[in-house]
């Protein structure tokens, strides 16, 4: 279940990162609102997992699923450079998240 509620933190870390982009400085207040519940769902969920996850193995994925979601979501909303480099190093962050999936005991 700790797994479950990391993957989900980390698409709540992503819904929150994009949504700073749309509350335009915290002077939209819908967006804010959005944003604000987002980043609390995110940081409950983490706190959940990190119950029986380690630390360091449960915050690398947490970040590393908001990066590589934000990433993309940047690349498609606001036409973001979407080149190979930046691509590479996406699939590196990819790599290693997995990888530290598969030496993480469940």
């Amino acid at each position: 279940m700790a797994w479950v509620a990391l993957f989900f933190a980390g698409l709540f870390e992503i819904g929150w990162a994009v949504g700073l982009k749309y509350t335009e400085g915290f002077s939209r207040l819908w967006p804010s609102l959005g944003t604000i519940a987002a980043m609390a769902a995110s940081f409950f969920l983490l706190a959940f997992a990190l119950k029986s996850l380690p630390l360091g193995t449960a915050y690398a994925i947490w970040t590393g699923i908001g990066t590589v979601g934000t990433v993309v979501l940047g690349i498609f909303l606001f036409n973001e450079a979407a080149d190979i480099i930046r691509i590479a190093c996406i699939a590196m962050i990819v790599a290693g998240i997995v990888g530290l999936k598969l030496i993480t005991p469940a």
